[in-house]
């Protein structure tokens, strides 16, 4: 029996240095499966001094081995990426660090959706092939995996940019680049081993097989939308205040530091119910990380608290402090948080249940992206722009779209009562970057759907079904109906091989804002045309007939317009997730 499966998704496994390099050709199909270090065939890394002992593009390109220390990613280091938990090879500069993919039969074991890849492409153009997962019950799957370039592939999907490339001819001012590449895997099945593909150029450093993320839903997130300055904080505690969907008697953090181009260290962290303000009801309780009090994140990376016996109401809000012991003058955020949260005077604050040290308000959420609550059947995760991301809403009031669609779920018994991830950022685009990808940026609009979906879809906590409510800032950003039409399709496609439901909300109607053009309102009629009938997604939320004005199709109706023209108000949001069938919602 043979299963194809093709797409994206992440895992989770830690490796061992084990044993010497072997030849390629003696680990080629029909071979016994060997850890990935034995197969190990290339040198990626180099001292800075002795650019000459590697060669990871066969031209004399290296990763330079001080870059790397300085992004946190030190040989026989742990990786917590996308959710996938990968060890950067525990090797000197100049030795052997990575496999060129030849058709390797690679020994890895463990149940899950997910396989992922640490992997970089060579040649100018990346490198592509088609690979299979050997399953313990005799069954096999087959994957197609691409690394991009490492030197000229997207900021936007990189798991870690460095600074500079080395050569015997010294080093150049260049950024080299690394991916986390993900496959999923058929659910369910012992993996035996995996099967590498047969693509000239294509380097693997690390590989692993994700669990599925069974007895977690997440109950919170937001998504990174670019670095920011901040601060500059040193020795200093913020305190956020996040709003809960689904609750539990156990719960968990997740940290991120994406995009960023330096380790980033939380001394201690806690978390309590809110009370007012800063206040906490009761002591707030400590987090661990990996059983120590703290950690530090590597560029790029993310870290996971360790699970907590803590009960996290539904619907309510929590405050989540963590100790900066600092300095920090950048930090990755999610920039509209419609929410005020707050940062102390000097010292570690997360202890203490007054908010008297907490002088300073804060109107974005660094660093923290989710909260996960033990049991329940899973989540649901709204992906889009400033609308689900809550702009115009009454601050602090929680009054989003997502919020009132999970108020609604708590509320029933008809269908499974899912967490809801909202994972909207304003000024979002389908199919354009707006932040770059990399360095400190003044633009917080996020890389696109396109480049975010693996990240902020995909590697969420116990994803059940998307929702896609995007494009209205691509029209009026002048993208074409069919560029916007072809990445809803993509993104379509990339859940289905996922094996999640897949929705998408019509384009709300802006006639009146001044980009909202005649020729912006025909291109969004399009495109509305196209998510009504394509039959792509499984289902289609139609806000745009909800909020419309049956008068001026083209207008939103003035009780539902917050004034702008674009983003509808408190009553028009709510009317918005009031009109979600929550059967649709279901697998």
């Amino acid at each position: 029996m043979r299963r194809r499966v093709r797409g994206f998704a992440v895992a989770i496994v830690s490796f061992a240095f084990l044993a010497p390099a072997v030849s390629a050709r003696a680990t080629a199909e029909g071979a016994q499966p060997q850890p990935l270090e034995r197969l190990f065939d290339n040198v990626a890394v180099s001292d800075d001094a002795r650019p000459e002992l590697a060669n990871l593009d066969g031209y004399g390109g290296s990763l330079s081995a001080q870059d790397l220390t300085a992004a946190g990613w030190t040989p026989g280091r742990a990786l917590t990426l996308q959710g996938a938990r990968l060890t950067w090879p525990r090797r000197l500069p100049g030795e052997r660090d990575n496999v060129v993919a030849a058709g390797q039969s690679v020994r890895v074991g463990g149940r899950g959706d997910a396989l992922a890849f640490l992997v970089a492409g060579t040649g100018g153009a990346g490198a592509s092939g088609t690979g299979s997962v050997a399953y313990r019950d005799g069954t096999r799957s087959s994957y197609d995996l691409t690394a991009p370039d490492w030197r000229a592939g997207p900021l936007a999907t990189k798991a870690v940019a460095l600074p500079h490339i080395n050569t015997p001819g010294g080093r150049l001012a260049e950024q080299a680049r690394l991916y986390v590449v993900t496959v999923p895997l058929v659910r369910g099945l012992q993996v035996a081993s995996v099967q590498l593909p047969r693509a000239a150029g294509l380097h693997v450093f690390a590989l692993a097989v994700r669990s599925s993320g069974a007895g977690w839903s997440g109950s919170w997130a937001a998504a990174t939308s670019g670095v920011r300055a901040v601060g500059p904080w040193s020795d200093r505690t913020v305190r956020l205040v996040v709003h809960t969907s689904v609750g539990g008697s156990r719960m968990r953090l997740r940290l991120d530091n994406t995009f960023a181009a330096a380790p980033v260290r939380i001394g201690g962290a806690t978390v309590a119910v809110q009370k007012e303000g800063a206040t906490a009801r009761g002591v707030p309780v400590p987090l661990s990380f990996r059983g120590a009090r703290g950690t530090e994140i590597p560029a790029g990376a993310q870290a996971f608290s360790d699970p907590l016996g803590f009960v996290v109401p539904s619907d309510a809000n929590l405050l989540v402090s963590f100790h900066l012991p600092g300095p920090v003058a950048a930090a990755p955020v999610h920039q509209l948080a419609v929410q005020r949260s707050y940062v102390s005077t000097a010292g570690d604050h997360t202890a203490e249940g007054s908010g008297t040290a907490y002088t300073t308000t804060l109107t974005r959420w660094p660093l923290l992206t989710g909260v996960d609550v033990g049991g329940g059947p899973g989540s649901v995760v709204l992906l889009g722009d400033s609308i689900t991301d809550g702009d115009r809403s009454t601050t602090d009031a929680n009054r989003r779209w997502p919020d009132v669609l999970a108020a609604r779920l708590l509320k029933q018994r008809a269908v499974p009562r899912y967490g809801v991830l909202n994972q909207g950022i304003s000024g979002n685009r389908v199919v354009t970057d707006r932040y770059p990808g990399d360095g400190v940026s003044t633009d917080g609009a996020g890389v696109s759907a396109l480049h975010r979906f693996d990240r902020d879809v995909l590697a969420q906590t116990s994803v059940r079904t998307a929702v896609v409510f995007e494009g209205v800032n691509d029209l009026r950003g002048l993208t074409t109906a069919q560029q916007i039409v072809a990445g809803l399709r993509e993104i379509a496609d990339r859940g289905h091989a996922r094996g999640l439901r897949m929705l998408a909300g019509t384009i709300l109607p802006c006639e009146g804002e001044v980009r909202c053009t005649a020729a912006v309102e025909a291109e969004r009629s399009a495109v509305n045309a196209w998510i009504r009938g394509s039959g792509v997604f499984d289902a289609v939320l139609d806000f745009d007939a909800v909020v419309r004005d049956p008068r001026q199709p083209g207008r939103m109706l003035p009780a539902y317009d917050s004034g702008d023209h674009l983003h509808p108000g408190d009553a028009g949001l709510a009317a918005m997730a009031r009109s979600v069938d929550l059967r649709a919602l279901v697998p």
